[in-house]
């Protein structure tokens, strides 16, 4: 996720000052949530949690999520939840991913525009799917290659949901500049 994001929001945001704090997984990222938010002193910070569904039921994790922060005293902390996993978004623009690999651009967003692949977001195991279509893809190396290429247009909810929460962020901070 670290890798991916740090190729995205730049491009996406240029000029806003982002930290990526990465996790030793899904514990140490809902162990440590209170413990950070409470830790963290700079004034005007905004915070974005973000996780994969790994399928779990989205709407509770994202109340698990924010309840954590709102307990933390961060209530406004931006949760959004790749669904079901960030793999998915790739699948959400295919030209993206046929551009990082070089594949033809045709003939690789046909493939994945099939009813399987149809919404990205229902995937299981995108990952592993996407594996099949790209045999060197890793999840590593792929964000690192990927990402670069990701724009706004996806057809990925729940990316263009975290594009959504990162616009209203980006707003707020430009807000409280003026």
């Amino acid at each position: 996720m670290k890798v991916l994001l740090e190729a995205l929001l730049p491009r996406l945001y240029p000029g806003l000052s982002f930290q990526c704090v990465p996790h030793e997984g899904k514990q140490d990222l809902e162990k440590s949530i209170p413990r950070k938010l409470r830790a963290w002193t700079e004034p005007g910070v905004r915070f974005c949690i973000i996780r994969d569904n790994d399928g779990a039921d989205c709407l509770a994790l994202k109340r698990r999520l924010a309840a954590l922060c709102a307990e933390a005293g961060r209530p406004e902390t931006l949760v959004r939840i790749a669904c079901q996993e960030l793999e998915a978004w790739y699948f959400g623009d295919p030209k993206a991913v046929a551009r990082a690999y070089e594949l033809n651009e045709e003939r690789f967003v046909q493939k994945a525009k099939r009813s399987r692949f149809r919404d990205p977001d229902a995937i299981t195991g995108p990952a592993q799917a996407l594996t099949e279509l790209v045999k060197e893809f890793q999840k590593v190396s792929g964000a690192r290659r990927i990402g670069p290429h990701l724009g706004r247009n996806n057809r990925s909810a729940s990316y263009r949901m975290l594009l959504t929460g990162m616009d209203r962020l980006r707003d707020e901070l430009n807000e409280e500049e003026r």
